[in-house]
């Protein structure tokens, strides 16, 4: 009888707390050392360039290399690096480094994302990211796995495992049909865009028929790899969840309405289902979430507090309910069998 693996649990931040760059880097360390210590599985971080309201991060290496060092078990993620902007050597001489020096705990996860702003920034015309993102991803691959570098250059130091632990991010089926032919995970997002013929369309409509490609497309043998990300903040109450989920996703949507976006209103419960955000009690989350029929096929369950960004204090608490009370009533359970760590 063929044994069903055991999901994974992840906590993701594009570091978005209140302060300054050290005091984001701070707070984001520390929660993710919280998340290691309730059995976390893996921690994921974002990368952006520029503008610290959509991300505060354009080095992951950098500050996954200071996280590993004061983490032991849980596996750290990059979710994505926007490698179009990105040196490719660069990348594969960093994360072939980082990944030694964390023990082998590292996952690496590419998109092609990023304002068109950071793009010329980087000297890229933004329509040639797609070109720009295969050429630089084929470099990656071909050093990992040690083949010749322009001659007879070849990386040091080798990393051959990251070949089989890379993750594509993308919102179509064409992006995760090509994740599927090359045996990569899956990466899917907290939210995305709805097609103008489908504007009431939920997350899961979108996405499984996105999972269906990959899945088609997965070589026969090579198990699936499918990191569900969403967007969820739990807290003892539900008055204290609604009042904080309010506060943060109003200033979202003002960013997103700027952007041109429109919303149906301004009130809170339609703000949470416009943003595809899980708020509530333990109780609350886990009904919303068992109606996602997307994440219920996800390997990886992957939670962000974006775009409500509480207080520390209430991410902390809100990781813990997570761990203790959602994850499990989702089919998670700690890889050690043992009983969650206090939280301090």
């Amino acid at each position: 009888m063929t044994q069903t693996p055991r999901k994974r649990l992840g906590f993701f931040t594009r570091l978005l707390d209140e302060g300054d760059a050290g005091e984001r880097y701070r707070l984001a360390a520390e929660q993710i050392a919280h998340a290691e210590a309730l059995g976390y599985d893996s921690a994921w971080i974002a990368q952006h360039h520029f503008h610290p309201d959509e991300g505060a991060l354009p080095s992951p290496a950098v500050f996954l290399a200071h996280v590993a060092a004061r983490t032991r078990a849980i596996r750290l993620g990059t979710g994505v690096i926007t490698l179009p902007m990105e040196n490719a050597i660069r990348v594969a001489e960093d994360t072939a480094v980082l990944d030694l020096l964390s023990g082998g705990r590292l996952e690496v996860g590419f998109g092609t994302g990023g304002t068109r702003e950071s793009f010329e920034a980087f000297g890229i015309a933004s329509d040639r990211r797609g070109e720009a993102y295969g050429a630089n991803l084929k470099i990656v691959r071909d050093a990992w796995a040690g083949r010749p570098l322009f001659s007879a250059n070849t990386l040091y130091p080798p990393a051959p495992g990251l070949l089989d632990r890379t993750w594509l991010a993308t919102f179509s089926p064409l992006g995760a049909r090509l994740a599927g032919e090359s045996g990569d995970g899956l990466m899917l997002s907290r939210t995305q865009p709805r097609p103008a013929e489908a504007p009431n369309a939920t997350l899961w409509d979108i996405q499984n028929p996105i999972i269906d490609a990959y899945l088609a497309a997965l070589p026969s043998g090579r198990a699936p790899r499918i990191l569900g990300s969403r967007s969820l903040f739990v807290a003892e109450d539900r008055d204290t969840a609604l009042r904080l989920a309010e506060a943060g996703l109003s200033r979202a949507a003002q960013r997103f309405a700027a952007a041109g976006h429109r919303f149906p209103s301004n009130g809170v419960h339609d703000l949470i289902r416009t943003l595809d955000s899980h708020v509530g009690t333990p109780d609350d989350v886990i009904a919303s979430l068992k109606a996602d029929t997307a994440l219920a096929r996800a390997t990886d369950i992957v939670f962000q507090v974006h775009s409500i960004d509480p207080p520390h204090r209430d991410i902390l608490r809100s990781m813990t309910l997570t761990a203790e009370h959602v994850a499990p009533a989702l089919g998670w359970t700690r890889a050690d069998d043992g009983h969650l760590a206090a939280a301090q």
